[in-house]
């Protein structure tokens, strides 16, 4: 049944918490280890690209978009991929906002903003 839930009113913390019972309640916490989980973020993350693996760069927009089925099989990859990432961060027990703030730091740190008339490098 759904919860409801937007981007703009749901917290990590919330959908860590459903995710945590969703496994409890199943009995999978033993199945559930930091490798397992690991497994299964690649696996997921391999079945989301098998949606765009013969599609043009420049079409793969379109191509998601114009499909009302394969746009929500893409929904639903892209959820599993996160569903599994967030049970990872519990099963670990850390802060994943934290971690998704340090990590665009260090991003940007790397790959600063190009000052006007550098040459950007990729």
């Amino acid at each position: 049944m759904p919860r409801g839930w937007r981007d703009e009113t749901t917290t990590v913390a919330e959908m860590k918490q459903a995710v945590r019972r969703f496994v409890e309640e199943r009995n999978w916490q033993d199945h559930h280890s930091p490798k397992n989980l690991a497994m299964s973020i690649s696996i997921e993350a391999a079945e989301l690209m098998e949606i765009l693996q013969w599609v043009d760069s420049e079409e793969a927009k379109r191509y998601c978009l114009e499909s009302e089925e394969r746009f929500r099989h893409l929904q639903q990859e892209v959820a599993d991929v996160v569903i599994y990432c967030l049970s990872l961060a519990g099963t670990l027990g850390f802060d994943l906002a934290a971690a998704i703030d340090a990590k665009i730091d260090h991003n940007a740190a790397r790959y600063p903003v190009p000052v006007a008339g550098e040459a950007e490098e990729k």
